[in-house]
């Protein structure tokens, strides 16, 4: 039997957990796999959409964190259509969170998605 350890592997902890008591599919390669194929999308998603993707730069750079989700909710009211697209895209994140029991990840989430500005 593996022993117990504390790992963290981009953000998400396992502590004192198992190896062989790590649900399938739950390792932290398996996050570290889907993570990456949710940033190569939202990476093409918006280059292919310039008008989003100004905006999610503009709001990374220019607003505190408290303004930013204001001003995320009404682009999301306005822009629906974005929202759904994006969602999609986040969807192996929330599924990986429901079935492995980690994180908070949004199917809408731009503070995880995008890192913070260094302008």
């Amino acid at each position: 039997m593996a022993s117990a350890a504390i790992v963290a592997v981009a953000g998400v902890p396992i502590a004192g957990v198992a190896a062989a008591d790590v649900p399938p599919n739950c390792t932290g390669a398996d996050y570290a796999a889907i993570t990456a194929g949710v940033a190569t999308s939202m990476s093409g998603y918006l280059f292919s959409h310039p008008d989003v993707n100004a905006y999610v730069t503009n709001l990374q750079a220019t607003s505190p964190t408290d303004q930013s989700a204001l001003r995320l909710a009404q682009y999301e009211a306005d822009h629906p259509q974005v929202r759904a697209e994006i969602a999609a895209i986040r969807q192996p994140l929330v599924d990986f969170d429901q079935r492995c029991g980690y994180g908070p990840h949004q199917p809408l989430d731009f503070q995880t998605t995008m890192p913070q500005s260094t302008l």
